[in-house]
C-alpha cells in the first residue's frame, strides 16, 4: 500500500475537510498522515512509537488496542448530551440538502435563527446515529486483519483511524440511515419537519441519509482526535501495552 504525505489540522474547517478527503477519496490507501503539532490530531513525531519490542503479532495487538481505546473514547464523547455539538472536531455542518448557506433557500431555511436551531437539532439527533455505528466499529476492530501493523504503530498521528476507515467503507452510513430515519419518524421533530417541508420532493428518508453522511465524517474526525491524543499521552489511557509502545 501507499502512504500519503499530507498534514492536516482537524480542529479547523480546512483541516477537517482535508482529513475527510484523504480518508474517503483515497479509501484504498492504507495510511493517511496525521495532523500538525499543537492541534487536535497532534504531530507525526508525537504520534510515533519508539519500539514495540516484539514481532509483528505484538504490533498488531498494539494497533488493535489503540483503535479500541480511540473508538471507545470517541463514542463516549459523541453519545453524551450535545456530544457532537460540543466537539471541537466533530460538530456536523449543515447538510447540503438544507443548503450550506441561507442564500437562495426557500421558506424558513432562509432564516438564520431557524437554521441555527436546525443545525443543533441535527447534531443532537446524530447522537443516536453514533449509537448505531458504535457496534459496527467495535466489530470491525475485533476482526480487522492488519496488512502492516508496524506502519500503523510507527505511523502518523491518525494512521490507525485512516486504515480502519478505509477498511470499513460505507458500513457506518448504512447502519445509521435506518436508525436515524426511525428516530425522525418517531419523534416527529418540529424543526426538522419544517425544514423538510420547505423543500420540494424531499422526505425524512432523505434527511436521514444526509445526516448519516455528516455523522460518518464526524465520527472519524473524533476517533482520529482520540488516537492522536493517546499517542501524545499514552499513559493517560490506562493501558500498559500502549504506554510502553508509545513512550516518548
Amino acid at each position: 500500500m501507499n502512504e500519503v504525505g499530507l498534514t492536516f489540522d482537524a480542529r479547523t474547517p480546512l483541516g477537517r475537510r482535508g482529513f475527510l478527503s484523504a480518508g474517503a477519496t483515497l479509501a484504498g490507501l492504507v495510511l493517511v498522515s496525521g495532523c500538525t503539532a499543537g492541534t487536535g490530531l497532534g504531530s507525526a513525531s508525537a504520534g510515533s512509537a519508539r519500539s514495540v519490542g516484539g514481532p509483528a503479532a505484538n504490533s498488531a495487538e498494539v494497533a488493535r488496542r489503540l483503535l479500541e481505546l480511540s473508538s471507545r473514547n470517541a463514542f463516549a464523547r459523541l453519545t453524551a448530551p450535545d456530544g457532537f455539538w460540543n466537539s471541537a472536531v466533530a460538530r456536523i455542518n449543515m447538510p447540503v440538502l438544507f443548503g450550506r448557506s441561507a442564500k437562495g433557500m426557500p421558506g424558513v431555511l432562509r432564516q438564520p435563527k431557524f437554521r441555527e436551531q436546525l443545525l443543533h437539532r441535527l447534531n443532537v439527533i446524530a447522537e443516536d446515529g453514533a449509537r448505531a455505528a458504535a457496534p459496527q466499529v467495535e466489530g470491525a476492530i475485533r476482526t480487522l486483519a492488519f496488512d502492516n501493523p508496524d506502519a500503523i504503530v510507527h505511523g502518523e498521528a491518525t494512521a490507525g483511524t485512516s486504515y480502519l476507515r478505509a477498511k470499513v467503507g460505507p458500513t457506518l452510513v448504512n447502519a445509521m440511515i435506518p436508525a436515524l430515519e426511525r428516530l425522525l419518524r418517531a419523534t416527529d421533530d418540529p424543526i426538522v419537519s419544517q425544514a423538510v417541508a420547505a423543500l420540494k420532493d424531499v422526505n425524512l428518508a432523505d434527511a436521514a441519509h444526509a445526516l448519516a453522511l455528516g455523522a460518518d465524517n464526524a465520527i472519524w474526525y473524533e476517533i482520529g482526535g482520540e488516537e492522536s491524543a493517546i499517542r501524545r499521552d499514552p499513559a493517560k489511557g490506562g493501558d500498559p501495552l500502549l504506554a510502553r509502545a508509545f513512550a516518548g
